[in-house]
């Protein structure tokens, strides 16, 4: 009896949680496993794992795959996780004026809807853009960024959007590290790179572990930043996993396909929280 009164208050959210995640998601496996379509079909039929044998034998579907870990890798564990670290770290001994400036400038772009965000990259990077006006009055060579190197550029978007997250994760791990072991550190002749390496890291660790597992799930499921930018093109050049899924799903009309592409994208996104899990549970 005592078990059910503790559990009663728990309910509501469990059957919330049923009804709009558990529910959807195992709704979206069964489409994965049919030839469901958005017109031209009288109703669905069950077709057992054969969209995921075309998916593996589509050279789309495996450039999305590739691009979407070059994507991951470049913007997320380098871009954001580092350049986060890196900022945290210089604020800390930064002064007040300046910590309040870096720190609103980084935040707002943080805060800014993702089309928004989208728009002022494109505007940036695009043959006309604030770029190529730079490079010019340089007098340095410009290129079409977004047609010649797509994928970086978006990667480049994802940094400069979401770097505010890792700062606010590592400046608030950078301030709980003692400064008596710092300070001891510097006394005994430690540079800052030795400190960095030898002190803060391995006692930030397990902020890193859970700041890389987060950016990398956000960064799986990007899609509107892409979107405005190239729409996945040209020629399906910064095509990710997302993108790919409504082009097939929504344009080409194919739900069964592309569900069952979400889905793939699902298990990415698992297999990196566990590899992410299980290295934070070796570090208790």
């Amino acid at each position: 009896m005592r078990t059910i009164s503790r559990a009663l208050p728990l309910t509501p959210a469990v059957v919330l949680l049923l009804l709009f995640l558990a529910g959807p998601i195992a709704y979206c496996a069964y489409i994965a496993f049919t030839d469901l379509q958005l017109t031209g079909q009288a109703e669905e039929s069950f077709i057992g794992f054969e969209n995921f044998r075309t998916a593996f034998g589509d050279e789309a579907f495996l450039n999305a795959v590739w691009l979407t870990l070059v994507f991951t890798v470049v913007s997320a564990l380098i871009g954001q996780n580092t350049l986060g670290l890196a900022l945290a770290a210089l604020m800390q001994r930064a002064s007040k004026p300046i910590r309040t400036l870096t720190g609103g400038i980084v935040i707002a772009a943080w805060v800014l809807p993702e089309v928004v965000a989208g728009f002022l990259l494109y505007a940036f990077f695009r043959r006309e853009g604030t770029l190529n006006a730079i490079l010019d009055w340089l007098h340095l060579p410009s290129q079409n960024w977004l047609f010649t190197l797509p994928i970086l550029a978006v990667s480049f978007a994802n940094v400069w959007r979401g770097t505010a997250f890792s700062m606010l994760v590592y400046s608030a791990a950078l301030n709980e590290i003692p400064k008596e072991i710092t300070e001891a550190a510097e006394v005994d002749g430690a540079g800052g790179w030795r400190r960095m390496w030898h002190i803060t890291l391995p006692m930030i660790r397990r902020s890193i572990s859970t700041n890389l597992m987060l950016i990398t799930l956000q960064t799986l499921s990007v899609f509107g930043l892409i979107w405005v930018m190239t729409r996945g093109g040209p020629g399906g050049k910064s095509q990710t996993l997302p993108l790919f899924m409504y082009e097939e799903a929504f344009q080409k009309s194919m739900i069964g396909y592309g569900t069952a592409v979400a889905l793939l994208l699902l298990v990415v996104g698992s297999l990196f929280s566990v590899v992410y899990l299980r290295l934070l549970r070796t570090e208790v």
